[in-house]
């Protein structure tokens, strides 16, 4: 097929990588240590963490794991927000030749459930906030090592005692274990000075699973090989060459690690390009963002939307005190980029910012607008090296549309999902003859660049996370006053979209809606909860009684249309 999107690359971004090197993540922090040990890996909280640091940490909790009983091909759960025991923890289950399963703190303790009994899991890493809900649901799961550990292990020393003095017990990061269970600095004293377990880990073994809801909205874990981080890495790193100084510059990870974006566009970039890695564990905490930024100075900024508009309105940015002249490239993803957001963000900075689309399905094998080319309002660029995008036939995915004609993206790709975790099915759905099909409608330009029109799945993304509002509604027609419900997503200024529900009570029945929300809560994720919720007579429906979301979409349209 012609891939006209070649003609429009920058200068000096190459047409091919391949052939891709057989290494993994673990080789390129290897030959880091033994280029610059002391270079940093690793900025939290104005601490350095070096290469030589986390290699040796790593090692020692490989040597922990195997001791424990994980074996090569194990899964271990990861249970964190973006604090230096992701790294030094993804590298040991590594070493380990285990598979890291990094799932989202925030999920509730019935979605915790299902990550479990779904991946099997018998080790996880948790931090203390969230060890009573391990532990709650540990009995219904195949949990047997629960190893805690605190945000402040490897915070600096001053801030160390401060924390633990005023902020440790009030913030509910406090915590006595169950007897059995291990703090993982224990585990790291015991196993201090241990060298690396003999395991081979191959390119081609599974290194990774996150999950997503993929095609039907029901989350399962997608498998990710080593090579996989390697030749995303290697790709992004070849697009932004112009823009990038191996062991120099410093890439900002304020997108969580358990999102695709932030570990296959952001970790492994920077694993593979050796530039540090300024984590931000509560990206919602701006003050927290704006002084890592300040702090370590990054040169790459990824962000989903919702973060730029937020600093832009911080009274410490608009009153002209913070100075963000490090950043060279933003990169935005997840949600659609206002003009505006752009234009005034790279006013403030002087950085240029491109916006992209993957999946976690494809490991972000990804499109994405050039760094030095041309910007189309409303595009989302075009495929990274080796990564192909085809614009399927709307109804099948299959053949190919004309420029500027809708349909099916479908993508191909070096690097795409070995499948999802146990369910051939679904992977078979997803995957078909080497193509990824997507579900998400678009079309591709003459020039090259895709832009995303509809979805012919129902998916709401809500500030870059991904909410099904089966899952939603499920959990609201569960409440015993309400009679229909339906979810989607609607457009929203500071979150790209936003969660609403349209709700039909019983005969009789009455709550409002923050009653409902609060009900919502206990059962889902944060960013699952209804932004909006709106109390109707009926729903409108097809013949054969199938609400139709898509006419209560339009009606909001219209209704924010002529507010």
């Amino acid at each position: 097929m012609e891939k006209r999107w070649l003609k429009n690359y920058d200068k000096g971004v190459p047409e091919s990588l391949e052939p891709y090197p057989q290494k993994t993540l673990i080789d390129y922090v290897d030959e880091a240590c033994r280029e610059h040990p002391d270079y940093p890996m690793v900025f939290f909280k104005k601490r350095k963490m070096s290469y030589a640091e986390i290699q040796k940490l790593s090692d020692e909790f490989a040597a922990a794991l195997v001791s424990l009983g994980v074996k090569k091909g194990d899964r271990v759960a990861l249970v964190m927000p973006n604090i230096p025991q992701c790294i030094i923890c993804r590298w040991g289950v590594w070493k380990a030749g285990a598979m890291a399963v990094h799932m989202n703190p925030m999920y509730s303790e019935f979605e915790l459930e299902h990550a479990f009994k779904d991946c099997l899991a018998d080790t996880v890493v948790v931090m203390t906030p969230y060890y009573r809900s391990i532990k709650n649901i540990q009995p219904r799961t195949c949990i047997k090592n629960v190893i805690a550990t605190s945000v402040k292990e490897y915070l600096p020393p001053l801030l160390k005692v401060l924390f633990t003095l005023a902020m440790e017990k009030k913030q509910g990061h406090y915590l006595e274990i169950d007897k059995g269970d291990i703090w993982l600095q224990d585990l790291m004293k015991k196993y201090a000075g241990s060298r690396r377990p003999d395991v081979k880990v191959l390119p081609s073994d599974s290194a990774l699973i996150l999950f997503s809801g993929g095609t039907t909205g029901v989350p399962k874990g997608v498998v990710g090989t080593h090579h996989s981080q390697v030749i995303t890495g290697m790709q992004f790193e070849a697009y932004f060459k112009a823009a990038s100084s191996p062991y120099k510059d410093v890439i900002s990870l304020v997108l969580p690690l358990f999102h695709s974006f932030g570990t296959y566009a952001v970790m492994c970039t920077g694993i593979v390009g050796h530039m540090a890695l300024s984590l931000v564990a509560n990206p919602r905490d701006l003050t927290d963002v704006i002084a890592s930024i300040e702090h370590d100075k990054p040169s790459f900024f990824p962000a989903v939307p919702a973060m730029y508009i937020n600093l832009l309105n911080h009274p410490k940015v608009k009153a002209n005190k913070v100075n963000f002249r490090s950043m060279k490239c933003c990169n935005s993803g997840a949600a659609p980029l206002l003009a505006e957001t752009k234009k005034r963000f790279e006013d403030l900075t002087g950085a240029r910012i491109v916006e992209g689309y993957g999946l976690t399905e494809t490991t972000m094998a990804c499109t994405c607008t050039p760094y030095l080319g041309k910007w189309k309002e409303g595009s989302v660029g075009m495929p990274l090296p080796d990564v192909i995008v085809r614009i399927g036939d709307i109804e099948t995915g299959e053949g190919e549309m004309p420029p500027g004609k809708e349909g099916e993206i479908v993508f191909k790709a070096p690097q795409l999902m070995v499948g999802y975790w146990n369910k051939p099915e679904e992977t078979k759905e997803m995957l078909r003859d080497g193509w990824l099909y997507t579900g998400d409608v678009g079309y591709m330009d003459e020039d090259g660049y895709v832009f995303i029109t509809s979805r012919k799945k129902d998916l709401i993304k809500t500030s870059g996370f991904q909410v099904w509002p089966r899952e939603v509604e499920e959990v609201i027609s569960n409440h015993p006053a309400v009679a229909e419900v339906s979810v989607a997503g609607i457009p929203d200024a500071k979150q790209g979209e936003a969660v609403k529900a349209w709700v039909v009570l019983r005969p009789g029945e009455t709550i409002d809606a923050e009653e409902l929300k609060v009900y919502c809560k206990e059962r889902l994720t944060g960013y699952k909860v209804p932004k909006f919720i709106e109390f109707r007579q009926s729903l409108p429906k097809t013949m054969v009684g199938k609400v139709l979301r898509r006419v209560l979409q339009e009606e909001e349209k219209a209704k924010q249309k002529s507010a």
